[in-house]
């Protein structure tokens, strides 16, 4: 069984929109995973379909090597990302993670990401859920 984490913060609304899309195109058998800073954006995932919601440094800590994707906004990986809720922990965690990442570059960091093109949310969660589709799809066939 394919495993995926969504990993957010603050109020959890990339987080549901990932899970809403994921959920709606990948196959029933795909289990997503609940990765929240606070109990806020935990919750939020859970009501947009995730299967389990885990919470906090160690939660995220813990379960990082345990999926098989991680996706969420690319601040995941940055210490003291989001506001300050992103703890260095939790981004070495995500970033050692043996799991493929699948990561929304949203600017909102102060880092510029350059050679991409600024697209708006919704065109990168469309974007997004066609590459974790491509990869499931490869990997059946290999």
């Amino acid at each position: 069984m394919m495993k995926i984490a969504v990993v957010d913060g603050q109020g959890g609304g990339i987080g549901k929109h990932i899970v809403e899309k994921l959920r709606r195109e990948l196959p029933e058998n795909v289990e997503f995973l609940a990765l929240g800073t606070n109990a806020l954006a935990t919750s939020i995932m859970l009501r947009a379909g995730a299967n389990e919601g885990a919470t906090g440094e160690g939660a995220v800590a813990y379960n990082a090597a345990r999926v098989d994707i991680i996706t969420g906004p690319v601040s995941i990986l940055f210490p003291h990302g989001m506001l300050g809720e992103l703890t260095p922990r939790m981004a070495e965690a995500l970033a050692s993670s043996p799991a493929r990442k699948f990561l929304i570059p949203l600017n909102r960091s102060g880092i510029e990401m350059v050679g991409l093109k600024s697209e708006p949310l919704p065109h990168l969660i469309d974007e997004l859920v066609r590459r974790i589709k491509d990869y499931l799809e490869n990997l059946e066939d290999a």
